[in-house]
């Protein structure tokens, strides 16, 4: 019996971090506080899709791909393809991710894209994010969005400028091109989300 309890914990700890969108699912509009105060909308902001990152400020990964980050948005955003920030650290485990240091880091930044606040973490969740960055890549279908890629922005998380092949491009490219998204899967590097227990 104390076996048992003891793998109640690891089971809801396990269930926390499992993957809950997988690639062809729909996903749940969602609406988000974004640094300017104002409320964002999946289905409010994007059109033909969008490419959602689940990011922050103080991960030595996410600060790696930053510049990265707000290429991907210059280069797509006028193809329906947007950038789309998310932050679901709890500021009470990573002080650095406050909403205060996120207005911050937009301004400094010079950020052109939402960048929002999950201070509820349940959209984190539901995407089943675990790392930062952590991307998902969704596609216009219908009235709603179902996923197309999930993983890594690319493969080099150090050097741009090393990163020969280049995941998130590559598939934006083939959905604005009406071609399969191939890898549609990889596995995202950088610190774990910082979820409270």
């Amino acid at each position: 019996m104390k076996k048992f309890a003891l793998l109640i914990p690891a089971f809801l700890l396990l269930a926390a971090f499992t993957p809950k969108y997988e690639v062809g699912d729909a996903v749940s509009d969602f609406s988000l506080k974004n640094v300017d105060g104002k409320k964002i909308s999946l289905s409010g902001y994007a059109d033909k899709g969008a490419i959602i990152i689940f990011d922050c400020n103080t991960c030595p990964f996410s600060k790696a791909y930053n510049d990265r980050i707000i290429a991907l948005h210059t280069k797509y955003k006028d193809k329906g393809y947007p950038v789309i920030a998310i932050n679901a650290n709890d500021p009470k485990i990573s002080p650095g991710d406050s909403f205060e240091h996120m207005v911050s880091q937009a301004k400094n930044k010079s950020y052109t894209f939402p960048y929002l606040i999950d201070e509820t973490q349940e959209v984190a969740k539901s995407f089943g994010a675990t790392n930062t960055p952590h991307v998902f890549v969704v596609n216009k279908k219908g009235d709603g969005f179902v996923v197309a890629y999930i993983g890594a922005i690319d493969n080099n998380s150090r050097d741009a400028q090393s990163a020969d092949k280049k995941y998130v491009e590559d598939a934006v490219d083939a959905l604005i091109a009406n071609q399969t998204v191939s890898p549609s899967k990889t596995k995202a590097i950088g610190c774990g989300i910082k979820y409270r227990s």
